[in-house]
């Protein structure tokens, strides 16, 4: 079995062949082409923590896995990620397992990789700045994304702690061609943003309607228990893109508050999904309908998201005879 640790998968896993992988296997996931059952979780709630399973088979790829994922929120700014995860593949003829990877460094790029996949279906092509919220693992994630697919040339970064956000700052001026630099706030980010990328595990909204332009993009990958990244009044005027309507709306931990509360306090109902990502990769649906709509792409994670990247991890390892094997006998 092939054994690849977090510094072979961030070797080995190139970011714009991930995002193109992710539009196939979210085609696939809408069209009822890939197996992935719902989330399941068990919470660790002293902790305000949870284990999450996340089983996945996607034949257009190639590809039976499972991800095991935490995760702890309160290790936000200490020298743990709060996502912690681990992928086991299997050969899907037999069943034989074939290969074991870090988990936490597939979830850290293909989280920033779904972002700005939908942002090449739903952002305006013209956009320009980008505003980041949070200091963490995926805003890093989501700059060096989302750069990719929009011509960025200003990235302004907000969080909690002023000094995280400019260090970040820093670390990302170096390795990015766009101007980058921490503000205050949160609304001080998003004033005029083209896209904003919400990437916390906030309580209260970081994302609020008033603090908009109009056409933005908006991404939201953060997650929280009981409260939302997303205010009710933006997720009411915005046009929602979802990975997966069953994910995104079901109950707690495999679905979003960010919808669901809106839903139970009666502002939207579930119908207000407009689509799903694959969909918009398919055609069935469409996206952006004019340069003043405010689009919305609420991420919960799917496996096929793992299994896209697992699958390109591993044959990039096998291609250029990297990582380390063991056996289970």
């Amino acid at each position: 079995m092939l054994v690849l640790n977090r510094a072979r998968i961030e070797e080995l896993l190139d970011l714009d062949a991930l995002i193109d992988a992710l539009a196939a296997a979210m085609a696939d996931l809408s069209a009822g082409r890939a197996s992935v059952p719902p989330r399941i979780a068990a919470f660790v709630p002293e902790h305000d923590g949870l284990l999450g399973a996340m089983p996945g088979y996607v034949p257009s790829l190639g590809v039976l896995m499972s991800k095991l994922v935490t995760l702890f929120p309160g290790n936000a700014g200490t020298r743990l990620p709060t996502h912690q995860a681990v992928i086991a593949t299997f050969d899907p003829a037999t069943g034989e397992p074939t290969a074991l990877l870090d988990g936490t460094a597939i979830t850290a790029v293909r989280t920033g990789a779904g972002s700005a996949l939908s942002a090449r279906l739903l952002a305006r092509e013209d956009s320009t700045v980008l505003a980041v919220l949070g200091t963490g693992v995926q805003a890093r994630s989501h700059v060096n994304a989302v750069c990719r697919v929009r011509p960025i040339r200003e990235v302004r970064i907000a969080g909690r702690d002023p000094s995280r956000a400019a260090a970040l700052a820093a670390e990302l001026a170096a390795t990015t061609e766009a101007e980058v630099r921490a503000v205050p706030s949160y609304r001080d980010a998003l004033d005029g943003a083209d896209i904003a990328c919400a990437t916390t595990h906030t309580a209260e909204p970081v994302v609020r309607r008033d603090w908009l332009a109009p056409g933005v993009h908006v991404t939201s990958v953060g997650f929280h228990p009981t409260g939302r990244e997303v205010d009710a009044a933006t997720v009411a005027d915005a046009l929602v893109v979802v990975e997966s309507r069953a994910a995104a709306l079901a109950p707690l931990p495999a679905g979003s508050n960010d919808l669901l509360l809106p839903i139970r306090d009666g502002v939207i109902t579930a119908e207000h999904v407009h689509a799903e990502i694959g969909e918009l990769v398919a055609g069935t649906r469409p996206g952006r309908r004019s340069t003043e709509d405010i689009t919305l792409y609420k991420s919960v994670g799917v496996a096929v998201q793992d299994a896209a990247a697992a699958a390109l991890v591993v044959t990039a390892a096998r291609a250029r005879g990297v990582g380390e094997h063991i056996t289970l006998d």
